[in-house]
């Protein structure tokens, strides 16, 4: 089975990485070359361009920053669709919305590209380890026959249904993380103001009902001030932007999402899109007049 992978980015990059020590066949590209120098050190090999790198592939795989470009690679002149062979997979790894991936599968569907709406969830860390969870919508039939790739990136498998279903999920599941991590810091400003130290605070936190995955692996980052630096908060505004675009489109009311969304935008526009994405917790800090430390 012949493997190309497109994005080679925070999550892509250890994802490939984990294909090629599962010994698949991997063709890789990215707009950043210098992102591949590992992986063809380990065995896999580098392509110049998309077109290069998936014509002769079976499975194709992106991970990639957003819902524009995610069309863009799909439907440039010598993009991914054009590019692709009939009957072969595409499994799209990213973050996306469903009016996007229906006017890309509009595309394939045409060139009779088999797809796979598959986001993953579980952090760089997860991505390194090979301990994703992964989201799945689309043709059972073809999950089925993905499973080997599937397995060597992932550790939690869902299967969840007909194409869009793993986007969905995704973007439910991951407006938690923004929601509980401005919870968790307005939790630890009100211990903090009322004279409570902040490492004592957090760990309180962190041994309470209130406790998360957030509070664990980024109550640290709050206290140390690094705001976390893996992930940026352009992205961040990107994930809480997908959610209320797919609240609209299902008709849900979600109005802490739309606090939390107001939040992350103004602190873009405060710090920029490349910040940490936990620089939204400093507009809380600047409005207090205390810095969360430990």
């Amino acid at each position: 089975m012949k493997i190309a992978f497109i994005g080679l980015g925070n999550m892509g990059g250890p994802m490939a990485a984990n294909l090629v020590k599962a010994g698949f066949n991997l063709t890789i590209h990215d707009v950043d070359r210098s992102k591949a120098e590992a992986l063809e050190q380990a065995g896999a090999q580098w392509a110049d361009s998309i077109q290069a790198a998936v014509r002769d592939a079976d499975v194709v795989m992106t991970s990639l920053p957003s819902p524009t470009i995610i069309k863009k690679v799909a439907g440039a002149e010598d993009g991914l669709v054009a590019s692709m062979r009939e009957g072969a997979i595409w499994i799209e790894l990213s973050t996306n919305n469903l009016d996007s991936w229906r006017e890309v599968r509009a595309l394939t569907d045409a060139k009779g590209i088999r797809t796979l709406d598959a986001p993953i969830s579980g952090g760089s860390e997860g991505a390194a380890a090979g301990t994703l969870t992964i989201l799945i919508g689309g043709d059972e039939k073809v999950f089925e026959e993905c499973k080997p790739i599937f397995a060597a990136i992932g550790k939690r498998i869902e299967y969840l249904g007909d194409s869009g279903a793993g986007y969905v999920a995704k973007i439910a599941q991951v407006v938690l993380c923004y929601l509980h991590s401005v919870a968790l810091s307005e939790a630890l400003m009100l211990g903090v103001k009322g004279g409570v130290p902040a490492d004592k605070m957090l760990a309180i936190i962190q041994n309470s009902t209130g406790r998360s995955y957030v509070a664990d692996r980024y109550g640290p980052c709050i206290l140390n001030g690094d705001y976390d630096p893996t992930f940026d908060l352009g992205l961040a505004l990107k994930d809480m932007r997908l959610t209320l675009e797919l609240a609209g489109q299902v008709s849900a009311e979600l109005p802490m999402c739309e606090q939390v969304e107001k939040l992350y935008a103004e602190a873009v526009g405060q710090f920029g899109e490349k910040a940490p994405h936990l620089m939204a917790v400093k507009l809380l800090e600047d409005a207090n007049g205390k810095p969360l430390r430990g």
